[in-house]
C-alpha cells in the first residue's frame, strides 16, 4: 500500500469550485468531472497568460490520460488540483496531478502532454525558455530533459 500524495508534493497548486450539475445520481462528484477539474491544472500551468509555454505557433495536446480514484468528491464545495512534473521529452511533458478535497487525497492522475505545431500538427521541440519554467514544477527526484518513453 503506498502513501497518499499530501498538497506539499507538488509546486503548482489551484481549485475549482464545484457546481451541483457536477453530481450524479448518488449525491457525489461523477468521474467524468475528475477529467474536466485535472485539466484546470494542466491549463494554468501550461497556459497561464503571464507567459504561456508554447510557442507562438504551437498548442499543446493531450497524447495520455490516467486517473487513479481514491474517494469520492462531495458537494458543496472545492477542489485543490495540484501539479508537478515527472520528466521532459524533447516535445513532450509527463505531469502527475492529485486532486484534494479539504486535504483529502481523492484522486492522482498521470499526463503526457505534446508541444505541436499548429500548422502541420506535428510534434516539435519544446522551446529552451518553457524547460527552464517546468523545470520549476518538476517532481522533486523527477529526472528531466533527455529521459527516455514516457513511463505510466
Amino acid at each position: 500500500m503506498t502513501t497518499p500524495p499530501k498538497p506539499t508534493d507538488y509546486p503548482h497548486h489551484t481549485h475549482d469550485k464545484l457546481r451541483y450539475a457536477d453530481t450524479d445520481r448518488q449525491g457525489h462528484v461523477n468521474n467524468a468531472v475528475f477529467s474536466t477539474l485535472f485539466e484546470t491544472g494542466r491549463v494554468e500551468l501550461l497556459y497561464d497568460p503571464a507567459g504561456p509555454l508554447h510557442a507562438p505557433d504551437g498548442a499543446f495536446v493531450i497524447a495520455r490520460l490516467v486517473i487513479d480514484f481514491a474517494d469520492e468528491i462531495r458537494w458543496p464545495g472545492s477542489v485543490d488540483v495540484a501539479t508537478r512534473v515527472a520528466s521532459l521529452g524533447r516535445s513532450s511533458i509527463r505531469l502527475e496531478q492529485a486532486l484534494f478535497q479539504d486535504g483529502r487525497h481523492v484522486a492522482s492522475a498521470e499526463s503526457v502532454i505534446v508541444h505541436v505545431d499548429q500548422g502541420d500538427r506535428r510534434s516539435r521541440p519544446l522551446p529552451p525558455s518553457s524547460v527552464a519554467a517546468l523545470e520549476a514544477c518538476r517532481a522533486p527526484d523527477a529526472a528531466l530533459a533527455g529521459d527516455a518513453a514516457p513511463r505510466l
